[in-house]
């Protein structure tokens, strides 16, 4: 008697969370214009109008994704100093915006916020309150951080095919020999620098940010 072929496992259920993941996923892999209710569809192995059981439509993922993001940066915590609950947030929403750089612009151009970016905001701005900034001094560092995060993200994951040692020695070469025959002496100079001392986007956001701080520690009068 012959063995029956093992039959494939089922799938599993389709719910809002698997949707909102798979599409997380898909721009991820793909980029966010590749997100449509069609290839979601594909992704999960279902047909597009199986979705609106689960989501109301495309505004309802984006708003979903955004959500799934946010919640994954870290909310500051009142029991240290300002500048390190900023400094730990800023690392915090830098690794999470690198893995999914395609979020950084629908993470301030929602028209509602979810409750994960509402419970981080408010939580940042509590501590910078707390600290005794003003209202509005508040909301100026906030805006200031978040703003060198995300252009460095953006700068970083531009430069991510050059990072490695090797492309990035081979590429900086260049940039100093085509500076220096131009007649580019200050870029020619940078370039050199890098070559000798290296170059990381690490001490990078960690130098631009610390200067950040420094200056929301000792405002000007």
């Amino acid at each position: 008697m012959r063995t029956p072929p093992p039959q494939p496992a089922p799938r599993p259920p389709l719910t809002t969370e698997r949707v909102l993941q798979a599409a997380v996923g898909l721009a991820d892999r793909d980029g966010l214009g590749a997100l449509t209710m069609r290839a979601l569809g594909a992704e999960l192995g279902v047909e597009a109008m199986s979705l609106y059981k689960h989501v109301a439509n495309k505004e309802a993922i984006l708003d979903g994704i955004v959500e799934l993001i946010a919640g994954q940066i870290e909310i500051p915590r009142e029991d240290v100093d300002w500048t390190q609950a900023m400094r730990r947030r800023a690392h915090s929403a830098r690794a999470v915006l690198v893995r999914h750089s395609w979020a950084i612009g629908l993470l301030e151009s929602r028209a509602q916020m979810g409750p994960a970016t509402m419970r981080n905001l408010d939580a940042s701005l509590g501590i910078l309150r707390s600290a005794g900034f003003s209202v509005a001094d508040a909301t100026h560092a906030l805006w200031l951080l978040d703003s060198f995060v995300y252009g460095h993200v953006v700068q970083e994951t531009s430069l991510a095919p050059v990072s490695t040692s090797a492309t990035s020695t081979e590429s900086t070469t260049a940039v100093r020999d085509q500076a220096s025959a131009g007649g580019y002496p200050h870029l020619a100079e940078v370039a050199e620098h890098a070559l000798a001392a290296g170059y990381g986007v690490d001490e990078e956001f960690d130098n631009g940010l610390e200067l950040i701080l420094a200056a929301l520690s000792d405002p000007p009068v």
